[in-house]
């Protein structure tokens, strides 16, 4: 009896590297587009004559897959990128399992499937063969975005300082596409290394309008300066929800961290929490008591409570945790 094939790995978009068949499968959009571009600048370094085609799986015909890769009249090797496999047609389903029972090896093919249920036999089919597959699922942690823009950094043989990794997350991280393009561009537009001053040049207007700004400045005990960008987060349109939300996530931080005073054998992996992040969360604890942020917590919640319905003024209630914050800094 043959030995079964192990199923292997998943496989981030800068791992993969080039096969007969690779699957690109997930719903994050930008991994996806970069795991693609990545085979095809490894097949044209591997044969500057490739002949690349794109082909769209909802409009496939019958027998298409079959022609693109027969053998060349030229020899040159070829590269078939199929897109949009989650919307297939049944005659790409036929041809692909048929394919992958003999698969050539003169040929790349390059399977993008961007979510849901949709074919799952073949997707099933390609990693029981034991082809590289690629994991592009959504980045939703911010720790996670802030680990993808130092990679990108890193890549690109630039420095950039921990608190401006964060500053560039919070302007532009809610889109993981416009995140990458605000890197390429600091990576493009400047020189040196990369610092939270040159972030807000770029792009400070949008950090000053979210709430993570508010919380960095009512953590500090800046009453004043914490209300000010609460007002201009609300003006350019951020509501009272996400700026309870930001002022939330900042104290449960200080509050991890505040929690490993004194304790040894305390890991970052326990607290689930990047290093910058509590090297910045201990910086910031300075000025804080128990007591402080025991009463700040208190204030958010009673905010949070405020603006889901139980009060009239959301961004009175707000203001208030806010002002209440500031205060309990030491």
């Amino acid at each position: 009896m043959p030995p079964t094939r192990r199923k292997p790995a998943a496989l981030t978009w800068d791992q993969v590297s080039l096969a007969p068949v690779v699957l690109v499968r997930g719903t994050e959009g930008l991994l996806a587009d970069r795991a693609v571009d990545r085979l095809l600048e490894l097949a044209k370094e591997a044969d500057p004559q490739v002949e690349v085609t794109t082909v769209e799986a909802a409009a496939y015909e019958r027998g298409q897959l079959e022609m693109l890769a027969s053998p060349s009249l030229f020899g040159e090797r070829r590269c078939v990128v199929v897109e949009g496999l989650e919307s297939m047609s049944d005659p790409f389903l036929d041809d692909a399992l048929a394919y992958l029972r003999a698969v050539p090896d003169d040929v790349w093919l390059v399977l993008r499937h961007g979510g849901g249920t949709r074919g799952k036999k073949l997707l099933d089919a390609v990693a029981a063969a034991g082809h590289p597959v690629v994991a592009c699922d959504p980045v939703k942690r911010d720790a996670d975005k802030a680990d993808l823009v130092r990679t990108d950094f890193r890549r690109a043989r630039r420095r950039i300082e921990p608190d401006a990794v964060q500053a560039l997350v919070e302007a532009v991280g809610t889109d993981l596409r416009e995140l990458g393009a605000a890197t390429a561009q600091l990576v493009a537009d400047t020189t040196g290394t990369v610092t939270t001053d040159v972030v807000l040049r770029y792009y400070g207007g949008r950090v000053e309008a979210t709430g993570f700004r508010v919380a960095d400045a009512a953590v500090a005990g800046r009453a004043g300066e914490a209300v000010a960008l609460l007002r201009h987060a609300v003006a350019t349109g951020t509501g009272p929800v996400p700026v309870v939300a930001a002022l939330a996530m900042k104290l449960r931080t200080l509050a991890k961290v505040a929690a490993t005073r004194g304790r040894t054998g305390v890991s970052v992996g326990d607290l689930g929490l990047a290093p910058w992040q509590i090297d910045r969360a201990r910086r910031e604890l300075d000025g804080w008591t128990p007591e402080g942020l025991a009463a700040a917590i208190t204030a958010v919640a009673a905010a949070d409570a405020e603006v889901k319905g139980l009060g009239r003024d959301p961004v009175f209630a707000v203001e208030r945790a806010v002002l209440r914050i500031a205060a309990a800094h030491r």
